[in-house]
């Protein structure tokens, strides 16, 4: 029914505003001189829940809509929510969703970023130690070489 799907979209852009919410503090978290791991984790967990949820609220809505009868394209999605008088608030759940994928790609990249750091640090400090774990050709070195014939 059309009542529900503003309903269903006011939801689910409230979700969307709170994973929004939940970006900016995994961001501020990844800028910080040194990560606080646990409070990163438990970040990670929730945003993986609220996405799960997102997904979930995503499928039920073009399911509904198909049920209706309208065709599970983006053209079939603005018609619905126009006939429901919820165009609106339906164009902003999609510039908020692109809004939120471009930040937790960013995210994504911090993370990578200081992942590639923290290996390079600690591979310096594993050269001054005499046990280098990559070579010079920035291939694993002899133990690694080992890990990977056994795989």
């Amino acid at each position: 029914s059309f009542m529900s799907l503003n309903t269903h979209l006011r939801r689910q852009h409230d979700h969307l505003v709170s994973l929004g919410h939940l970006l900016s503090e995994e961001r501020g978290l990844l800028v910080q001189g040194s990560i606080d791991g646990p409070e990163l984790g438990a970040v990670a967990q929730r945003k993986a829940a609220l996405l799960e949820t997102l997904d979930t609220f995503e499928g039920r809505r073009r399911e509904a809509l198909q049920r209706l009868g309208y065709d599970d394209t983006p053209q079939g999605d603005e018609q619905a929510a126009r006939e429901a008088g919820c165009l609106p608030l339906w164009r902003a759940i999609q510039t908020r969703a692109r809004a939120v994928a471009a930040d937790n790609r960013v995210n994504g990249e911090l993370i990578e970023l200081r992942a590639a750091n923290n290996l390079r640090l600690l591979n310096a400090l594993r050269e001054k130690a005499g046990t280098p774990l990559y070579g010079p050709d920035g291939q694993p070195g002899p133990r690694g070489g080992r890990l990977s014939s056994s795989a």
